[in-house]
């Protein structure tokens, strides 16, 4: 089994920065894509940034420039940098990744973390 522990959320004004972790621990024996999602009440769960092992990043067009995503290997953690944060980027954020498991070849396995709030006053 894998699991996916998020850290990082909480209440923060308009202009403010947080950092999001998430720590992969488990049974794998390697980890692939690393990324972070987000859902507001009412809305679906899209994409914000994601890294591949190799270090490529990709970012939504509503947070490119203002947040970072990167990745500790030795650590088998990802974290996400959200600076300049407005209303708008309230919602539970949520990191996902790609695993490959002991014994099992050309497969890669999802899973996700249980999310963590991020509420931005203005």
């Amino acid at each position: 089994q894998v699991q996916l522990v998020e850290s990082g959320g909480g209440l923060v004004q308009a202009g403010g920065s947080l950092r999001l972790s998430c720590a992969v621990s488990g049974n794998f024996s390697s980890i692939n894509a690393m990324d972070w999602y987000r859902q507001a009440p009412g809305k679906s769960r899209d994409l914000v940034a994601g890294i591949t092992s190799g270090g490529s990043t990709n970012y939504a067009d509503s947070v490119k420039g203002r947040f970072t995503i990167s990745r500790d290997n030795a650590k088998n953690t990802v974290y996400l940098q959200m600076n300049s944060l407005n209303p708008e980027d309230t919602a539970v954020y949520y990191c996902g990744t790609n695993v490959r498991v002991h014994g099992v070849v050309g497969i890669e396995y999802r899973y996700w973390g249980q999310g963590t709030q991020v509420t931005v006053s203005s």
